[in-house]
């Protein structure tokens, strides 16, 4: 299996919320956006592995600041770690005011995902090609993270 970079799998969902993503406050339910961040990362997960994957965990997501009716959603979805058949994906989620264009960030997240054969048997996923400096970083800094999970365990 040949490594793959993150760039080619990374994802971004855009979407303006509206009055049935939220509460009577006009904040946006917290559900809706870990839908969102779970679709996006899903996605990434799918792209880098050409198969179907699960969610197998959610390791820390943050709720920093709400997000309104009426904003623009970004999901961002990049792969940080592969294993032999579960992969990790960082997720980051900003709201845009968009007739002001002003943005901050919301959410982020770490989701991991294990791919499956055509019989729902965990399957091998590509390595992931680190290219840059970056890469490098978001790798040790996702691997520290499965350490302490399994540690866990």
């Amino acid at each position: 299996m040949d490594p793959r970079p993150a760039s080619e799998s990374e994802i971004v969902l855009r979407q303006l919320m509206l009055p049935e993503h939220a509460n009577p406050f006009g904040n946006v339910h917290g559900a809706w956006v870990f839908k969102l961040v779970d679709e996006a990362a899903g996605s990434a997960a799918m792209r880098h592995c050409r198969a179907r994957v699960v969610t197998k965990l959610v390791d820390r997501m943050t709720f920093d600041a709400p997000v309104h009716v009426g904003e623009l959603v970004h999901v961002q979805a990049r792969l940080t770690w592969t294993g032999r058949t579960s992969l990790e994906v960082a997720i980051a989620v900003d709201a845009e005011r968009p007739l002001s264009g002003v943005t901050r960030r919301t959410n982020t997240a770490f989701l991991v995902f294990v791919a499956l054969d055509d019989e729902g048997n965990p399957a091998p996923v590509p390595p992931l090609l680190l290219e840059t400096a970056e890469d490098h970083a978001e790798w040790a800094a996702a691997d520290a993270r499965r350490a302490l999970r399994l540690a866990r365990a």
